[in-house]
């Protein structure tokens, strides 16, 4: 097993910054209601209560937070008793959620190291923290944390923040720094090589030295966890405006092809590039302009090129063009959900917005306004216009089906005429043999 250094702290043990309200910029009114609820409930219960970690170092940033998460020296057990809306969740890290209707506000007890970890509470393979249920003390819970920047609380008692690690300076200095040793923290959790891309991304910072340097040799590790925290993860890149620059450092530091692996066989290809970096800019555009985006959509535009490559492959040995699309959307979906636990629906979707391709070529008849009620219709659509930016075979047809959307019944009954019938080959007819 690989020895690892022993952790350095950066400030000094047991002497925390504290930033008392009036000198930093978070407010109660930026803070989420329900989590201000369930903070002030642990602390009339006479537990801690700080909210921690990325919505704290968000609001220092002037960034809106999407989640805002809770950290007490309440036991999970001890939650639940105060909050009849409360489920405890998972066993590797275990964790309450306070339901308030579809919103979820996650509290976790303080956690500490696992050298004082008793064997049925934390647990560690190869360097990998396979179960993590130690609990200890707020100083404990930051230096256990992956990123400086991570660590930092806001006590509800008296709204200051309290740094143990050096997250102040860091966000000061817009810099993300590891906690520790960079190589024993990524052994630990190898999610943490995505975390740290998508903060670099999200934030637009820059990276320490140290912590980068494993970055570069690491990628490796993500095979270790398993397909369904890492979909989780994957998600997370499409859904905060930075995809395409989350793209490009997953490329950088090699991360990319372990995430998807047969698409990152066609990296070197122009047309892949072009396709995926032009649906990622549009995934980014539509979340400043706060509207909808579709996993599903992006996931579809990563397995296109796999798919058109074995489809290809597929005809030329005689299979009918329609057959050829199930099977390699059949492999390559298969094959995409070994590595992310792509969810049965979203398969689905995936393969119905790939079949459309086909489908949208189709145009003659009834078959154009059946296609306009296909649940998956619009994604499919979307698909072929990314794709006519740089396929000259495709512009045309993208042109018709957007004239055919924007036009009444009868506009569309003269588009629809448009389209070239196909050719009528008459048969001979067998001259009858005379008797």
């Amino acid at each position: 097993m690989q020895r690892f250094a022993k952790e350095k702290p950066l400030y000094k043990k047991n002497i925390p910054l504290l930033i008392p309200r009036a000198e930093h910029q978070i407010s109660r009114s930026a803070i989420n209601r329900n989590a201000l609820k369930v903070l002030y409930r642990l602390h009339e219960a006479g537990f801690s209560a700080y909210l921690v970690g990325g919505c704290v170092r968000d609001l220092l940033l002037g960034v809106k937070p999407k989640d805002f998460d809770i950290a007490t020296d309440a036991r999970p057990e001890e939650v639940r008793k105060l909050f009849k809306n409360c489920r405890l969740i998972g066993k590797r890290f275990r964790l309450a959620h306070i339901l308030f209707g579809p919103e979820i506000i996650e509290v976790a007890t303080f956690r500490t190291h696992h050298e004082n970890a008793k064997e049925q509470h934390g647990k560690m393979h190869q360097g990998m923290i396979i179960r993590d249920n130690v609990y200890g003390t707020i100083e404990d819970d930051a230096w256990r944390r992956d990123f400086r920047i991570n660590a930092l609380y806001y006590n509800i008692a008296d709204f200051s923040i309290v740094d143990y690690t050096g997250g102040i300076q860091d966000i000061k200095d817009k810099v993300l720094h590891m906690i520790g040793d960079p190589m024993q923290r990524f052994h630990e959790d190898p999610v943490r090589l995505l975390r740290a891309i998508r903060f670099l991304a999200k934030l637009n910072i820059s990276i320490t030295e140290e912590t980068e340097e494993p970055l570069n040799r690491l990628s490796y590790l993500l095979g270790h966890v398993s397909p369904g925290r890492l979909f989780q993860e994957v998600l997370k890149f499409f859904q905060e405006g930075a995809s395409l620059p989350t793209f490009h450092l997953l490329q950088k530091y090699k991360l990319f092809s372990q995430l998807f692996p047969e698409t990152g066989k066609f990296l070197e290809e122009p047309a892949t590039l072009d396709l995926l970096q032009s649906a990622l800019t549009n995934t980014d555009l539509r979340i400043r302009e706060n509207k909808n985006i579709s996993p599903a959509f992006l996931f579809a535009v990563f397995l296109w090129h796999p798919v058109q490559k074995e489809l290809e492959e597929s005809t030329k040995n005689g299979l009918p063009i329609y057959a050829a699309y199930e099977k390699a959307l059949q492999y390559h979906v298969k094959k995409q959900t070994e590595v992310l636990a792509i969810p049965r629906v979203m398969q689905i979707t995936i393969r119905d917005i790939c079949l459309l391709q086909y489908r949208l070529s189709q145009r003659r008849g009834n078959q154009p306004f059946r296609l306009l009620q296909h649940p998956r219709f619009r994604a499919g659509f979307d698909l072929l216009l990314i794709r006519a930016e740089k396929e000259v075979d495709v512009k045309e047809l993208a042109t018709w089906w957007t004239r055919f959307i924007e036009s009444s019944h009868e506009e569309r009954e003269k588009l629809l005429k448009e389209v070239e019938k196909p050719k009528k080959y008459n048969r001979r007819k067998k001259r009858k043999k005379k008797e």
